[in-house]
């Protein structure tokens, strides 16, 4: 019995289908080039005598022109999706390794390293996508190591068991050589979509101005028609390569996990929320667990011998077979496992005061030692060293005075004061016992998790302080339900302010009460959570971390999970 590749050898062999893509992106590219060459030639003798066609060396020399210029294109190209192809991809759907705080992202860290010894793979990186789709692909990156990308809905509704079944098929992909492949094609497929999409020509546009333009339009439709040509070929070649491996993906990921209806069940899940994932070209579609959304939800589904997956039916079929069970036993299983989910989740209630007799220490009086007088009117009210920086007006050649130590002069000559404001400059905090305490009580935050998010807490007022990246791993997960009470209050606000465009913004604080960020002890603006939920919170204008008074935490994500669609 042969003794199986490894993962080396596959890498070795992978070159060698490279290679075959590139002589027929080759020979693509000598018609392509050659057919615009005569067609420009021919457009030319308008103006010039046309070459003669029949001449001796006539062929000779556009043979070599043709394959000069086709070898220049196609080199480029492939070289192009092989270095820019993923590493594009990446930044569009802002791929971040997990973090080691993060409950979910811990285990997917850990089903990562697992199932790569289980493979056999070298090394292997782990990525988050902060979205809530549920999806997961591989690829290889531009440093040539293989990756594992899962989203954050995936983390937040999917079992252990199914997060290991995920992991397990990207990495079948990986070990059967698979990703380099796709890679490589989906960046040369990439590259044709963005030359058809800028050479599309207008809708709507006046006859008058088409005759305008004339040949150079003309020239426009001929390099549309290559590439939309090109990205016909290239994405049957991506249907004839993706489909099959995706069930081998699937039988391998068997092998590494044992577990096919975890993996049936995973994928039944990301079928039920295939939503837009994020805005890149649809030629990525291969390295994906399913086949993402496009956003335009009114367009007419793709025909199916254009899809690059398999049916989900036939997906689910084999693999419910290998555990003996049907596709029944999968919806079955997956309602089952809502359900308990939903009964063991923790309930929130309202917020509550702290008791009198707490022995948490009460809220400190801030030191007001600094008084601001302006040329043009009176001395102002004694303020702190971050209010005085703050305050409109001020700058490093206005006189103050310092209470405690009795002396009067430009705030540049204090010391106290051009520390503060390189510290500022510098992005550090002014003061530095306003870190790590409460905006509105002035005690220290306490540590808590929140969705499996480590979050600061205000044990007396209720406060929670969280990072703006972490907004999106506690919006996507579902550990925490909500008490009759807080969906009571929560819909009182969506009355009151949602519905009412006046109230959507938080009102600012005044001056004595601004809120300073706990992380970074920058001052805190009052503004909307986002474009698309208008909930007002207050947010750190240097670090972006969110403060939310209590209670504004819960009614948000009540709100979004009225609005999401699962």
């Amino acid at each position: 019995m042969k003794p199986p590749l490894d993962f080396y050898e596959l890498q070795k062999k992978q070159k060698i289908r490279s290679f075959a893509v590139i002589a027929l992106l080759l020979i693509f590219y000598l018609v392509s080039v050659g057919l615009l060459m005569i067609a420009g030639w021919m457009t030319i003798g308008f103006f010039a005598p046309r070459p003669d066609f029949f001449s001796s060396g006539f062929w000779l020399k556009f043979a070599v022109t043709d394959l000069l210029f086709a070898s220049a294109i196609a080199a480029f190209h492939f070289f192009d999706a092989r270095k820019n192809g993923a590493a594009f991809l990446l930044k569009r759907l802002s791929a971040k390794p997990p973090d080691p705080a993060d409950r979910y992202h811990h285990l997917f860290a850990d089903a990562v390293s697992a199932v790569r010894l289980a493979s056999g793979l070298p090394q292997v990186d782990a990525l988050v996508l902060p979205t809530f789709s549920l999806n997961s692909l591989a690829l290889i990156q531009p440093d040539k190591r293989p990756a594992v990308l899962v989203t954050e809905g995936l983390l937040a509704d999917c079992s252990r068991d199914e997060v290991e079944a995920v992991v397990a098929h990207e990495m079948g992909h990986i070990a059967r050589g698979d990703t380099t492949l796709l890679t490589l094609i989906c960046g040369l497929s990439s590259f044709f979509e963005r030359l058809r999409d800028a050479c599309e020509p207008e809708v709507g546009e006046a006859p008058a101005k088409v005759r305008r333009r004339g040949n150079l339009r003309g020239s426009s439709s001929m390099l549309y028609a290559a590439a939309a040509l090109g990205a016909v070929v290239i994405r049957l070649l991506e249907v004839f390569i993706s489909r099959e491996r995706e069930l081998l993906a699937d039988a391998a990921a068997v092998e590494f996990g044992r577990s096919p209806m975890a993996l049936a069940r995973a994928i039944y899940k990301a079928q039920a929320r295939n939503v837009f994932i994020g805005d890149f070209s649809q030629a990525f579609a291969p390295l994906f667990l399913i086949a993402p959304s496009s956003p335009q939800e009114d367009r007419a589904p793709a025909p199916r011998w254009s899809s690059t997956h398999p049916s989900f039916e036939e997906r689910i079929r084999l693999l419910a077979g290998m555990a003996h069970q049907t596709p029944q036993a999968v919806a079955e299983q997956v309602s089952e496992a809502r359900e308990a989910r939903k009964t063991a989740q923790t309930i929130a209630v309202p917020a509550r005061p702290a008791p009198s007799t707490s022995l948490e220490p009460e809220r400190p009086e801030e030191l007001r030692d600094w008084v601001m007088i302006p040329h043009d009117r009176d001395a102002l009210e004694p303020m702190s060293l971050v209010d005085l920086i703050e305050t409109e007006g001020f700058s490093p050649s206005v006189r103050v005075k310092n209470q405690i130590e009795g002396l009067e002069g430009r705030a540049g000559d204090f010391p106290q004061i051009r520390d503060a404001l390189r510290r500022r400059r510098q992005g550090r905090p002014v003061e530095m016992s306003r870190l790590g305490r409460c905006p509105r009580c002035r005690i220290p935050l306490g540590n808590c998790y929140y969705e499996g998010v480590r979050i600061g807490l205000c044990r007396r007022c209720g406060g929670k302080s969280v990072g703006r990246l972490d907004m999106n791993r506690i919006i996507a997960r579902r550990e925490i339900g909500f008490s009759a009470e807080l969906v009571q209050k929560a819909e009182a606000f969506r009355n009151e302010h949602l519905l009412n465009p006046a109230a959507r913004k938080k009102t600012p604080a005044s001056r004595e009460n601004r809120l300073t960020c706990p992380s970074c002890a920058c001052p805190m603006i009052p503004r909307p959570f986002n474009y698309q939920y208008f909930i007002p919170v207050d947010q750190c204008g240097s670090c972006g971390r969110i403060w939310f008074d209590a209670d504004e935490l819960e009614i948000l994500q009540i709100l979004i999970e009225r609005t999401r669609k699962d």
